[in-house]
């Protein structure tokens, strides 16, 4: 079965072998075989990993638009909110915050700041690491539009991946969802 974007739970045997990692359920959400078999930021965090997933999507926006919705993550999830921010709602405006910074928290969840940020490269990637997992948010332009890849690598137990798989897949689809719809409204900014 080939994959394409839109796949929900693809799986498939014939796509390109990135290294010994075991599929698991719900590794890949509407990517290609070439942008999972392309290298990521976090790749060079994780060398060993137990656990590699990839999400995709097409924003219709340029990587300048998108890319200070990526940088919000810093303060809020961008998810499900009722699960992973308390109810408190992501903030829907831009908040004009200054460029992330290594060392610097890479997210907030229910008002704590969690992780830190490994790397950084204003309007390409954020990477960071959060709860043993190292994230990549990766802006490809298209154009016009641009493709929001998101890949996270961990080293975790074996035993814990798949339901790392599964959990990230819904949690992580809603916030590149989010992020496409916020980036794809008229531009405002909190003041």
């Amino acid at each position: 079965m080939p994959t394409t974007p839109g796949n929900f739970f693809a799986v498939t045997p014939t796509r390109p072998k990135t290294s010994s990692v075991e599929t698991v359920i719900g590794d890949r959400w509407n990517v290609t075989d070439d942008e999972v078999a392309r290298h990521y930021p976090c790749d060079d965090f994780v060398p060993a990993p137990t656990l590699q997933a990839w999400r995709g999507v097409t924003v219709h926006a340029t990587p300048e638009t998108l890319w200070p919705w990526v940088g919000q993550i810093r303060i809020a999830p961008y998810s499900y909110d009722w699960i992973d921010n308390l109810g408190r709602r992501s903030p829907q405006q831009l908040q004009g915050l200054p460029e992330p910074v290594v060392g610097e928290a890479f997210s907030t969840a229910a008002a704590r700041r969690l992780g830190r940020i490994l790397a950084a490269e204003p309007p390409t990637h954020l990477t960071g690491e959060i709860m043993g997992a190292c994230i990549s948010y990766v802006l490809v332009p298209e154009g016009q539009t641009t493709r929001l890849l998101m890949k996270i690598v961990t080293a975790m137990s074996r035993w814990l991946t798949p339901g790392l798989s599964v959990g990230d897949l819904i949690m992580a689809r809603r916030q590149l969802l989010n992020l496409k719809r916020l980036a794809e409204q008229p531009r405002s900014v909190a003041h």
